[in-house]
């Protein structure tokens, strides 16, 4: 029986014991004439009243008149008078048996509303715990949810894109299906496996699929459910799941997002008597203690392999680690199949197509990708999803929504021609840049205009010569702005470029080693990570010396970039021209248009162009400049360069 079941059984059970007690309590609704007992004695000397009733309180009195009419009145005091007055007037008498209620009668009576409190708050505490059917003591019990073979449906066929990391972990099945295979060669079952990857590339999708295989008991938990406010209720939790494990062995414990609870011991304050650092503890005894826990398999997922702590990562508790990385062409193409066997697809359909187009996407973008495709199709009211569908939700994932209903000035509109033009210039003429893929001035989400890169690969590393053309890319749409405008009038919308490209300089010069003067050395730490004394990437062991010789190589590196982009863009001044009319005309143009400008040969349209594009032309007003000028200063990135803070591959 479900939570919600239980909770609405009890309040009907509450609602009816009490509207049995208002009953009870209640006096009677029946037509009844209340007098007062001076008229009583009254109507008895009179001879109007038929018959009486005393009750067994002995002073309340219930009676009948002779024209039918009943009455009821109450005695101030006991009157031995009055029994005489009705026998002289003959009237019918009759009396009621005391009635003695019990003791427990009595104290349930006197003590229900206490009773009744003490429930409902048992009740509310249960609920604020989060205890479901378990008791308002339950506090240190273990949270795991045990999976039965019905609840998952997930098996390996619907996990693609990762064959490597299939493998691996197709040996725990293999294990926990037959385990004499190994264990006569005198191999064991392995005690834990980690997963570790990127956000979204089926790390929990792979451990569904291992206890749609293993067809073995299968607990789940999150790292974040053994953390508690209270010292010790955590580790009293992994105590209780292993526990229950044990009971249940051979089995599966699935622990999502480990690092809520692994990470590196005394790095935080409190010491060793903080909760995450005993549930931590705890683990580590419980996975290789002195108590072994034979047949009980531990899979942790995580994307933090680098802050969990060395013990947990050694050899017979964490034996093996799986990565789960982001997939290649192939995997994306065998992801893309998987996702498309839910939507109907039109003939021309090529999931190689698509996946080429998709470099650096994980296995939940190409889920999006599939499911926005799907969307477009029934905007459109079409029956099936095509390529132009699947090339709409690309461009939507990779450059953001389109904001057509955007006023854009013609002069605003032309500025923001020339800068995209500025990029795709420079990065079609630079050495080991990644092609143009796509040109457009419609605004997509933050930004007013895109120019988005393809690369032909899927890149492992980045070389020195590809850096450097990164940056010369960045600064291609000011140095067009201020050839065509003047210095005078350059906007703030190259300043996610200028960020962009101080970014990768900075890290040329202090991690990878591209600095003459300071060689191969390390001079900072990841960005991501901050620590007390560390400032912009200055080390507080760095002297000032050493600071402004990576500010003067920084310097170098940008000046050389920026002079070698200005140079480019003044070569081929026509082309600029050119792509700028092309883009104002079309607003957005592809890889066979950039080729016609870049070879000087005329623009041929694009196939999906239609003459009434025209029509979403602008507004003059000054109040719409003004709304515009305030969302270019705040917000224009170009969507046209990769992450700015990702590291060649190690």
């Amino acid at each position: 029986m479900s939570d919600m079941a239980k909770n609405l059984i009890l309040w009907v059970v509450i609602a009816v014991v009490l509207m049995t007690l208002f009953q009870g309590y209640s006096p009677s609704s029946s037509s009844v004439q209340k007098m007062d007992y001076s008229s009583f004695l009254d109507d008895v000397r009179n001879g109007t009243v038929s018959q009486v009733e005393v009750k067994n309180d002995q002073r309340t009195i219930e009676g009948m008149k002779r024209t039918g009419e009943k009455f009821v009145t109450i005695m101030p005091m006991y009157d031995q008078d009055l029994i005489n007055d009705l026998d002289r007037k003959g009237i019918s008498m009759k009396g009621q048996e005391a009635e003695e209620s019990g003791f427990l009668t009595q104290i349930f009576i006197s003590w229900f509303p206490m009773l009744l409190l003490i429930g409902v708050w048992i009740f509310f505490m249960r609920q604020m715990q989060g205890g479901g059917g378990k008791g308002a003591m339950s506090f240190g019990k273990s949270k795991a949810k045990l999976m039965s073979d019905d609840q998952i449906n997930t098996t390996f066929v619907d996990v693609a894109g990762c064959d490597e990391a299939k493998e691996e972990v197709s040996e725990l099945v293999d294990y926990l299906k037959d385990p004499t295979k190994f264990q006569k060669l005198g191999g064991r079952i392995p005690t834990g496996v980690l997963m570790v990857g990127p956000p979204g590339t089926g790390k929990t999708l792979l451990a569904k699929a291992i206890a749609g295989e293993s067809k073995v008991p299968f607990f789940t938990i999150s790292g974040s459910d053994f953390v508690e406010m209270f010292v010790g209720v955590g580790a009293s939790r992994v105590r209780d799941m292993f526990e229950q494990a044990k009971k249940s062995a051979p089995c599966i414990i699935f622990i999502d997002e480990i690092d809520a609870v692994g990470r590196q011991r005394g790095a935080g304050v409190g010491g060793g008597h903080d909760e995450r650092e005993q549930t931590l503890n705890q683990m580590l005894v419980e996975m290789d203690g002195f108590e072994g826990n034979e047949g009980i398999i531990v899979i942790a997922a995580t994307n933090r392999p680098d802050v969990l702590d060395s013990a947990l990562l050694r050899p017979g508790r964490f034996d093996r680690q799986v990565v789960v990385g982001l997939p290649d062409v192939k995997g994306r193409e065998q992801i893309l199949k998987v996702h498309m066997r839910k939507v109907p697809l039109a003939d021309n359909i090529k999931a190689s197509i698509i996946a080429r187009g998709t470099p650096g996407f994980s296995g939940a973008d190409l889920a999006n990708l599939v499911n926005e495709a799907a969307l477009f199709a029934a905007r459109g009211e079409k029956r099936v999803v095509g390529m132009d569908e699947f090339e709409k939700a690309k461009d939507k994932i990779m450059m953001g929504a389109e904001r057509r209903s955007m006023v854009m000035s013609e002069e605003e509109k032309e500025m923001t021609a020339y800068h995209e033009a500025g990029h795709a210039i420079v990065g079609c003429l630079v050495p080991d840049h990644d092609p143009v893929h796509k040109v457009t001035i419609i605004p997509r989400g933050r930004a007013l205009g895109v120019t988005f890169f393809l690369p032909e690969g899927d890149a492992i590393s980045q070389s020195r010569q590809k850096l450097e053309s990164q940056i010369s890319v960045a600064y291609g749409g000011r140095l067009a702005e201020e050839m065509i405008y003047g210095a005078e009038k350059v906007s703030t919308g190259a300043s996610q470029d200028i960020k962009y490209a101080t970014s990768i300089a900075r890290n040329m010069v202090t991690q990878w080693g591209f600095s003459d003067k300071l060689g191969p050395l390390l001079y900072a730490e990841e960005d991501n990570e901050v620590f007390l004394g560390r400032s912009m990437g200055k080390s507080s062991h760095m002297s000032d010396e050493t600071a402004g010789i990576i500010d003067s190589e920084i310097r170098v590196i940008i000046d050389g970039n920026y002079q070698r982009a200005d140079k480019l863009l003044k070569d081929n001044e026509d082309i600029l021209h050119a792509m700028k009319d092309a883009l104002m005309k079309y607003e957005t143009i592809g890889a066979e248009q950039i080729d016609d400008l870049m070879n000087r040969r005329e623009v041929r349209a694009p196939a999906d162009w239609q003459d009434d594009n025209d029509s979403n032309d602008t507004d003059n007003s000054s109040d719409s400049k003004a709304e515009l000028k305030t969302d270019v200063k705040e917000s224009k990135p170009d969507s046209d360069i990769n992450d700015a803070e990702s590291t060649p591959a190690k």
